[in-house]
């Protein structure tokens, strides 16, 4: 367990907009940041960061909370998992209790299969540098394709021995578990039970999360053998799933983000030696069909994409109609193709940076215009051919969404198909009108329950009614003036919280979540501690945390020059915090003893007994007293 003095260390020296920001392109507004979800697929901007507060809210999926709990929900941390990372990013020593062996037996099995992937990339990392034979085989292989020593350290390369059982062995030796070593598809299960390594002598990249923890491998072979195949990936596990994720991009965001581009290229070796030459912002699909998901993740930090080929014609011609997707999630798409025999690897060790930046500056080319070209020089005169090619680039243009940006590429291929532009507009046209047809017809076009009623019945509505708005709204009085001193009635040095709690003594809570916080206030009060919002920001339980980011945080903020454009005044609660609290309390009063007179009323609908009447009766009679009273109360309280 991490120690009380190292959270709050880790607590003052994180800034939530600096730490999201490695995750989400956010952008300054008035007090706040605001950026596009990383939890839902949206192109207006939902997602919000105050760095007031500290805290977080996404309005798309509704998750919200601290740097912690963004950690928790992003990446799937645990909560010390996501301390630990904060305390790598600030450098602060994490001081435990009792002390963490790392060939101990994790209670959560994510973290373990983490775990053994991190010792994985260190032994191979250290089996490359320190062992003959991984410096005369993979560190030569490393050096002749002119990787750096800062490369290879910055990247965990590595080596696996040409042995059977050389890591399996070892990792069993220090204790990593059988059940993590095979699912996370290092060691290979035998049909007689024993394990033997994966990647026998093979140069081992590490493939890292968007917060830079090993999650896979890609080995590669040294052998000229046909029968052995080139690369050998991870299987997919419960932490690896290769289409969420861009090889380099741990190293790239930051640069991404500040280029407002992200280069994209095919294999290991592209981004290595790209990333070398001091051009960063690259990652690589690895191999793998570029995924929505893929594309998504880049969408986090850029709606640029530059997507460098190499000069294979037939791969070109294969992965053209699967970047359409990059066009329906709303990004824009330029591609540069490399003379054939070179591919980004090789042309930027023999024409350095300046000129490989020189080659993408004089040949990139939107992907629309590029897809064009290229398929018009396959059709030549064939007419037959050339209408496919101009459907087939409409389709392209139609996944577009930005109509404006859709408008001027069909000007453009207007030009180069040498046909009326009103005719690629009108077949354009045709085809949105389709998809919204047929995507009106999905969503119509659900099976009729068995005993669904004709049309001229009107089934009966039941609208759920939600009797928990006041008392959320006593939590939020709490979260936002339960530290302010009473400043009425002449009443001195008595804190709002403690006063609200006292007056409320007698409300029973019915929103289960709002009666945790109510008794987790009260028992604070009790011990002398005023807790305050950051308090329950980071408190660890989920749904105090909820409750109170979504009622701290609020999507819209006012204008500063607000007052002085349009002289109108918007009501402040703080003006008259008398009746703002005591308003609050004795709404919720009002709202419990309506409750209560609702229940005597069906008692006495139901009871016969002439005593049991009388006494209700009585019982009713004295609550409609108390909520005159109330009512009353009310009245001169906001009125004054």
């Amino acid at each position: 367990m991490i120690t009380k003095p190292t959270i709050d260390r880790i607590m003052e020296a994180t800034d939530i907009v600096e730490v999201i920001g490695e995750f989400v392109q956010l952008k300054k507004r008035g007090a706040n940041y605001v950026g596009l979800s990383p939890f839902a697929n949206e192109r207006t901007p939902s997602f919000t960061v105050s760095p007031a507060k500290g805290i977080f809210k996404d309005f798309s999926s509704g998750k919200g909370g601290s740097a912690i709990t963004f950690l928790m929900e992003l990446e799937k941390f645990t909560y010390p998992e996501a301390l630990k990372w904060l305390a790598k990013k600030y450098g602060i020593e994490v001081e435990e209790t009792v002390e963490a062996s790392e060939n101990r037996e994790e209670e959560n099995h994510r973290e373990s299969l983490m775990i053994v992937s991190g010792y994985a990339a260190k032994f191979f990392h250290e089996s490359l540098l320190e062992t003959d034979e991984g410096k005369n085989i993979g560190l030569s292989y490393f050096k002749e394709r002119g990787f750096s020593g800062d490369t290879i350290k910055k990247f965990e390369l590595g080596y696996s021995p040409d042995q059977w059982e050389a890591f399996t062995g070892q990792a069993l030796k220090e204790g990593y578990q059988q059940q993590f070593l095979e699912e996370s598809g290092l060691s290979v299960k035998r049909d007689n039970g024993s394990l033997y390594d994966r990647y026998r002598g093979r140069v081992m990249f590490p493939i890292h999360s968007f917060t830079g923890r090993v999650i896979a491998f890609g080995g590669r072979t040294l052998k000229n053998d046909k029968n052995v195949p080139k690369y050998v990936n991870s299987p997919e596990s419960e932490i690896y799933h290769k289409s969420n994720v861009l090889y380099g991009l741990y190293f790239a965001k930051k640069a991404i983000r500040e280029e407002d581009n992200c280069f994209l290229v095919e294999g290991y070796a592209d981004v290595l030696s790209v990333h070398q030459a001091g051009i960063e912002n690259v990652v690589a699909s690895s191999g793998t069909s570029l995924t929505v998901e893929q594309i998504r993740l880049i969408g986090r930090f850029t709606k640029n994409i530059t997507i460098l080929y190499d000069g294979d014609a037939a791969g070109i011609k294969a992965s053209l109609r699967g970047l359409d997707m990059i066009l329906e999630e709303g990004l824009n798409v330029k591609v540069v193709l490399f003379p054939d025999g070179h591919d980004p690897d090789s042309y930027v060790r023999n024409f350095g940076t300046n000129g490989f930046k020189k080659h993408i500056a004089d040949n990139k080319k939107d992907f629309i215009l590029f897809k064009t070209d290229i398929l018009l020089k396959e059709v030549g005169n064939d007419p037959i051919k050339k209408a496919d090619v101009i459907r087939e680039i409409v389709e392209s243009v139609a996944k577009i969404p930005d109509s404006i940006k859709a408008s001027v590429f069909i000007k453009e291929c207007s030009y180069l198909l040498q046909i009326d532009e009103r005719a690629l507009l009108s077949e354009l046209n045709k085809m949105r009108m389709a998809k919204a047809k047929k995507d009106s017809q999905q969503q119509i076009s659900r099976p009729a329950p068995v005993d669904e009623p004709n049309f001229f019945d009107e089934p009966e509505i039941k609208v759920e009614k939600d009797d928990s708005n006041q008392e959320k709204e006593i939590i939020r009085l709490l979260l936002l003036y339960g530290n302010k001193v009473i400043d009425w009635d002449g009443i001195a040095n008595t804190y709002i919280g403690p006063f609200m709690i006292a007056e409320l003594s007698d409300v029973e809570f019915e929103n289960q979540t709002c009666k945790s916080f109510v008794e987790i206030y009260r028992r604070e009060v009790e011990n002398g501690v005023l807790p305050d919002e950051q308090y329950f920001i980071h408190y660890p339980e989920k749904n105090i945390v909820d409750v109170t980011v979504t009622l701290l945080a609020t999507k819209y903020t006012l204008s500063e020059n607000w007052y002085e454009m349009h002289k109108i005044l918007v009501n402040d609660e703080q003006a008259n915090m008398k009746a703002t609290i005591l308003g609050a309390i004795f709404h919720l009063k009002k709202q419990k003893v309506g409750k209560i007179l609702e229940g005597l009323r069906k008692e006495l609908q139901k009871t016969s007994v002439e005593a049991d009447q009388e006494i209700l009766l009585n019982q009713y009679m004295h609550m409609k007293k108390v909520e005159k009273t109330i009512s009353d109360y009310l009245g001169s309280v906001i009125l004054k």
